[in-house]
C-alpha cells in the first residue's frame, strides 16, 4: 500500500552513513544510498522535522563488540581512523541530532528513545546500511517502542543481497511501511504541525 501520508511528528533517522560503512562493497551503489538520503535530509529539514543522525562507533581494542557463540559471523570490517565520521554527502546541519551506537540497532544502549519522545516524535522514517542490520534492527526495535515505522525501500541497501531482499520482502512489510525516497522526501518536505 503506497504511504501518502506521514504523521506529523515524523522524524528522519539515517543509520551507518559514515566513512568506514559507505566504503564497504554493498550490493547497491552506496553513493545512490548517500544521495538518497541526503534528499530525504534536506526535505526534512526544510519543513522543520528533526533529523537523526546514527552512527556506529567501537573501541579499538574490540570491547565493545558483542561476544558469543554463532554459526556465521558478521563481516570482518578492519577500522580506518576515520570509520565513524558521517559521510559529508549527506550535509550536516546543527540541528541533526547525533547518535553512538555500539551495537546493530539504534535504540538499544542509547538515549535515543527518550530523546524522541522528549521532542514529540510518534513515528520516523528509517533509510541506511546495512538493510539487514542497522536498518532493520532499528525498525524493529522502534515498532517495540510504539513508533510508526516507514522504511526508504531505495535508500538502504545491504553487502548480502539475499540478506537485502529478505529484509525488504519478507520482514520490515511486517513492521514498517516502505516507500521510495522520491515520495518519502514530498511528504517529509510538508511543513510539519505545531
Amino acid at each position: 500500500m503506497p504511504v501518502d501520508v506521514l504523521d506529523p511528528t515524523t522524524a528522519l533517522v539515517l543509520v551507518d552513513l559514515q566513512k568506514g560503512i559507505t566504503a564497504l562493497p554493498t550490493v547497491h551503489d552506496p553513493a545512490v544510498v548517500v544521495a538518497r538520503a541526503a534528499q530525504l535530509a534536506d526535505a526534512a529539514r526544510r519543513a522543520g522535522r528533526l533529523v537523526v543522525r546514527v552512527r556506529v562507533e567501537l573501541a579499538p581494542d574490540g570491547g565493545d563488540l558483542l561476544h558469543g557463540r554463532t554459526d556465521s559471523p558478521g563481516p570482518a570490517v578492519a577500522q580506518a581512523a576515520d570509520f565513524s565520521e558521517l559521510d559529508p554527502r549527506v550535509p550536516a546541519s546543527s540541528a541533526d541530532l547525533h547518535v553512538v551506537k555500539r551495537g546493530w540497532d539504534a535504540f538499544t544502549g542509547t538515549e535515543l528513545d527518550s530523546r524522541l519522545r522528549r521532542r514529540g516524535v510518534r513515528a520516523v522514517v528509517i533509510a541506511g546500511i546495512a538493510t539487514s542490520i542497522g536498518v532493520e534492527s532499528t525498525a524493529r526495535t522502534a515498532r517495540e517502542l510504539g513508533y510508526e515505522v516507514v522504511v526508504a525501500h531505495d535508500a538502504v541497501t545491504d553487502l548480502v543481497a539475499s540478506a537485502h531482499a529478505n529484509a525488504l520482502d519478507v520482514i520490515l512489510p511486517r513492521i514498517a511501511r516502505l516507500e521510495s525516497a522520491a515520495v518519502l522526501a514530498d511528504l517529509l518536505a510538508r511543513p510539519r504541525a505545531a
